[in-house]
């Protein structure tokens, strides 16, 4: 089959094609064999060197009849039409062609032939001289360049000989195109002066460049030297010296002829000036010494003739007269050789299981690698030709390929195997049918098969799987076991390098071979034990090679299946615990402390069953409700229940944001004052630490408890309390690494937002609570985070709800609160007039040229503050331009939403409404401030400088202002101002959640009134933008509540920063 350089170069990428074609030019193909070749399709293998290993070996196929016409698979790391598989089609092409020929030198061709008129263009700059070329000694390989010109009389001038070592300099006037593309070839060589010695590949480069020309002679000839395409055979005939002696003998077509030592070799007929290709790819050394044999007597003319014949397959010799040949054709029986092979090579020590395929014709056996029509064998006697049914082996062949088998290369060696690079167990399971059926079937067609005494791979059933439990303070350990004969083989080993093929256990073959020693295997079918290796995928870290799994007690929901399938042996309270956390909606219900001054909601007495539920497995768990159902009050109810049964024997540290101690103090007077409390808060602090343990709270915030870490790193707690837990969401801050380390027996996190950005946070959060159960950082993004968030992965997504449902109770008010009233969300649309559009659009372009430099130069990592910076102005332009500190902004003195707002209050106040303003700008809070005092509206303002907050709240829930500004830091979270039924958003935040929670200071128990928040937001802007990354982030928060967020809805990258900036 013919390839051409083009059908290479369409069939890969461009950075493959480029690569694999440096490596054929580097010479990097070690070897390669044609299985079978026709004029559609070739079949080959090859071997090509790698960058880290001795070689990857190649399996390719090339056919015009398939789509895809390049099929190659290789063992290197990318598998499928990689560079080698190039860089071996390349070397296929070059051999096919011309044997040993350049692939360089066929693409010349192809282009002078393709542009002769371009290849002569007349480019000289002096017209009368131009160059020509003359081969001088014997063997044609010494070469002059002359300046010559042709004479008035038609004929060619002699010429002046130049030096060759400044011929590109000298005669570069003289010069038409082609004579550059020689020259240049010629001054890419060293060691020449007035002559040049023609040898190798560039030798036959240069000689094809020159002939091209039409202006290359031999010696003093006129006629210049043309190329023929057809190749002359490598010939050799007995030549009759007298009757005692003979000599070899070149056969060409004249007598009058030299050799040119290029690669291919060359040879020059000086009787009709042609330069021809030698058709062999035997080198110009041996077919030197060859010509210079010496006269052979006849007795040793059949000694020669043995010799050269049999190392010198390309060489055609003529048979001596009296030399005895023999023919053997008749039908082969196949011969199966099995056996198995380990890898010599360092870096890839594996057992290997080969075949080698043999036929015997008569007493000769013949592989059926390298193929070729006719063996020749010689010896004394003379000469054996067994000629090879080619139908036979063929067909021998093929039914092997059926079996799964193909060609490969096992220690520098063509053998048969079953390809397992990619799929391990499949090529098992081939071996297994192939052994235990398809050896019978062969010998039946009367094959003989031959196993090799080191072939030891045996396939086996197992009777059953055993799991041994024991138990470690609240660690279990569990061996699960493969009882086979009378030997038991740990089984979590021996599967983990299978399951780590594997995505899922749905995703495994109907059975699996597992290797238990050295090429013995047992066979275990998968849906017999899949509930052992649901939780093998589920718990075995798939590195580990230990015999046993230790797992803690909150894993025990993930084993509630396998006992129906194993032997269980040793302690069952791993399997009990697995009971009652798979039902754990159905715990105990507890009765309230008797000294709670409040009366529980349902669903507040389920989060007191649920707390004791954790507390007796010693358990950790987050109470994720909405705002304003009563996290703090449950919390409360279940420490007063475990000081009057006795068990709240140390304190318990409650750590929140300063905002919220007055709250937390508050309510445990109110509904737990059998409960005494501290409060560590204050520079007296430090006088009260040694006190703590005479209390049953201690109040903290997640500032200070970093500066005191060292006091309380002294004690051990009942109880670590963080309320507002999102605090933690990042791992990587001091702030979670001190809160982490702190000693207690129990441990709760109170958040109505465990995620706010990404799962990444529900990850820092269950760290603190129980760390390993959501396993490594990288292993829970690898896992879980990025099949979800990136990859809509519903299985993964489901698996994760499966993993933390035990430990996460949340519910939201309409899940709850019947009787609360509707809360109605509005969007109020405005838009920008002239000039304040003009003003964003000009910042808009302006910040996005800043961040793609930025990006171009950093990456899109280090370039963070750059996109914040941008978004930022261009929300500030939209709030209001007075509050960005530009000189153009500042002349804009229209404001669109302020209007907008402005409109709104005053119908909302004829209505006798009670409003809450949010904004993330305190300086837009004061512009606020500033319009509503100009409308003598009664008001009061919260932001993080204001002193004497509690007045200022007790201020507006005694209904001394209809306004209430509070900026979204400092008021988003711990006020209850049922008093109003308003909420103006003035400004969008990224995260819904925040917002959500700033409606909820307004929507919460106690609330008797239908309460409208209103979002205020400018049309075709960022803001819009904001409102629909808001919906993404609401879609991966229900998602993990399992409240039906469309997971389609859930992908969102960090370049969507970037694309907020476009229109």
């Amino acid at each position: 089959m013919k390839l051409t350089t083009y059908q290479i170069s369409e069939a890969f990428d461009f950075g493959t094609y480029a690569r694999g074609k440096k490596y054929f030019l580097n010479s990097e193909v070690i070897s390669y064999t044609i299985i079978s070749q026709g004029p559609q399709k070739v079949h080959l293998i090859s071997k090509v060197s790698g960058n880290y290993k001795s070689s990857y070996s190649q399996n390719i196929i090339v056919s015009n009849h398939t789509n895809n016409m390049f099929q190659g698979t290789c063992s290197c790391p990318v598998r499928y039409n990689c560079k080698h598989v190039v860089a071996a089609c390349f070397q296929y092409q070059y051999d096919e062609a011309h044997k040993t020929r350049d692939v360089v030198a066929d693409w010349l061709s192809e282009l002078v032939k393709s542009a002769p008129m371009a290849a002569n263009a007349d480019t000289r700059i002096d017209d009368e001289f131009f160059l020509i070329y003359r081969l001088f000694n014997t063997y044609g390989d010494d070469l002059s360049i002359y300046k010559a010109k042709t004479l008035k009389n038609g004929n060619l001038s002699k010429g002046v000989r130049h030096r060759l070592d400044n011929v590109s300099y000298s005669l570069d006037r003289y010069m038409y195109n082609n004579d550059r593309e020689a020259i240049e070839l010629l001054v890419s060589m060293k060691d020449y002066r007035y002559n040049f010695s023609i040898k190798g590949k560039a030798g036959y480069l240069f000689m094809r460049q020159i002939l091209n020309t039409k202006r290359s002679y031999y010696k003093d000839s006129v006629t210049p030297l043309t190329f023929v395409e057809e190749k002359l055979p490598l010939q050799f005939e007995w030549q009759k010296i007298d009757n005692t002696c003979s000599k070899l003998k070149m056969i060409m077509p004249t007598d009058n002829f030299c050799i040119v030592a290029t690669k291919p070799i060359l040879v020059i007929n000086f009787e009709n000036h042609q330069v021809s290709e030698l058709d062999s790819s035997i080198n110009i050394e041996v077919l030197e010494k060859i010509i210079a044999a010496p006269v052979i007597p006849n007795k040793k003319i059949n000694t020669v003739y043995q010799q050269l014949a049999s190392n010198f397959q390309s060489l055609t010799l003529a048979t001596p007269k009296d030399y005895k040949i023999t023919t053997i054709k008749e039908q082969p029986t196949p011969l199966l050789h099995i056996y198995q092979g380990e890898s010599e090579s360092e870096s890839d020590s594996k057992t290997t299981y080969l075949l080698n395929l043999e036929f015997s014709y008569a007493n000769r056996v013949i592989s059926y690698l390298p193929v070729s029509p006719v063996n020749s064998y010689f010896d004394e006697s003379g000469k054996t030709d067994v000629v090879r049914d080619s139908g036979t082996e063929e067909a021998a062949m093929a039914k092997l390929t059926e079996f799964g088998f193909v060609i490969q290369e096992f220690n520098g060696t063509s053998y048969l195997a079953i390809p397992s690079d990619s799929d391990t167990q499949l090529a098992l399971q081939q071996w297994n049918e192939f052994l235990n059926t398809h050896v019978a079937t062969l010998k039946e067609l009367g094959w003989q098969i031959e196993f090799n005494d080191n072939f030891k791979l045996s396939f086996n059933q197992t009777s059953e799987i055993e799991v041994e439990s024991e138990e470690d303070n609240d660690w279990f350990s569990l061996s699960f076991n493969i009882k086979f004969g009378n030997k038991s083989y740990p089984l979590a080993p021996l599967v983990s390098s299978i399951l780590s093929e594997f995505d899922t256990v749905d995703d495994l073959p109907e059975k699996l071979l597992v290797e238990c020693e050295h090429s013995q295997f047992v066979e275990l079918k998968t849906q017999d034990i899949k509930p052992v290796l649901n939780t093998l995928f589920e718990l075995f870290d798939r590195q580990e090679t230990d015999s046993s799994l230790k797992i803690s007690a909150f894993d025990a929901h993930m084993i509630d299946d396998i006992e129906n399938v194993v032997s269980w042996k040793g302690s069952k309270d791993i399997l009990k615990l697995s009971k009652k956390l798979k039902d754990f909606a159905g715990i105990k219900n507890v009765k309230p402390p008797k000294c709670l001054k409040l009366e529980l909601r349902d669903y507040q007495q389920h989060g007191l069953n649920w707390l004791n539920f954790l507390y007796e497995f010693k358990f950790s768990g987050i109470l994720a409700d909405d705002m304003g159902l009563g996290k703090t009050a449950q919390t409360l109810a279940h420490l007063s229940r475990l000081k009057q049964l006795g068990k709240l024997k140390k304190p318990a540290i409650i750590i929140v944001p300063t905002s919220l101690i007055a709250n937390w103090k508050n309510e445990v007077k109110k509904f737990t004052p059998n409960l005494s409390i501290i409060t560590l808060y204050g520079t007296d602090r430090f006088e009260h630490f040694d006190q703590t343990n005479k209390y049953d709270l201690i109040l903290t915030t997640y500032t200070l408890v970093g500066n005191d870490i060292e006091e309380h790193s002294k004690r051990k707690h009942s109880y670590i309390i963080l309320d507002e837990a999102q605090k933690i969401k990042n791992p990587r801050t001091k702030m979670a690494k001190t809160i982490s380390s702190l000693k207690s027996e129990h441990r709760l996190a109170l958040t109505g937002t465990p995620i706010e950005n990404h799962l990444g946070e529900l990850w820092s959060i269950f760290n603190f609570l129980m760390p390993g159960f959501l396993h490594s950082q990288k292993l829970f993004n690898d896992f879980y985070r990025k099949p979800i968030e990136k990859e809509y992965d519903t299985q993964m997504q489901a698996q994760l709800n499966k993993r933390i449902k035990p430990f996460i109770l949340r519910r939201t008010k309409a899940d709850v609160l019947t009787e609360l009233p509707a809360k109605t969300e509005i969007i109020k649309l405005t838009q920008f007039d002239v000039k304040q559009s003009k003003l964003y659009e000009t910042i808009r372009i302006s910040m996005q040229k800043k961040v793609r430099d930025a990006v171009a130069e950093k990456g899109l990592n280090k370039s963070h503050i750059h996109i914040l910076d941008a978004l930022l102005k261009l929300r500030q332009v939209c709030c209001d331009p007075s509050i960005l500190k530009l000189k153009e902004a500042q002349k804009v003195k229209e404001s669109a939403k302020l209007q907008l707002f402005l409109d709104l209050i005053d119908e909302l106040l004829q209505e006798g409404r009670k409003i809450l303003v949010f904004s993330q700008f305190t300086t837009m809070l004061a512009i606020l401030e500033r319009e509503i005092i100009k409308r003598k509206v009664s008001y009061v303002k919260l932001t993080g400088s204001s002193t004497k907050r509690d007045k200022i709240i007790e201020k507006f829930t005694n209904g001394e202002a209809d306004i209430f500004l509070i900026s979204l830091k400092a008021g988003g979270v711990g006020l209850n101002l049922v008093e109003a039924d308003t909420v103006i958003h003035y400004d969008p935040w990224w995260n819904p959640a925040v917002e959500n929670q700033a409606t909820d200071r307004a929507h919460r128990i106690g609330q008797n009134k239908a309460v409208f928040v209103y979002k205020l937001i400018v049309e075709n802007t960022i803001e819009q933008k904001i409102i629909e990354l808001q919906k993404k982030k609401k879609a991966l928060q229900d998602g993990i509540y399992d409240q039906g967020g469309k997971l389609e809805d859930k992908k969102f990258s960090g370049n969507e920063l970037i694309e907020l900036l476009k229109n």
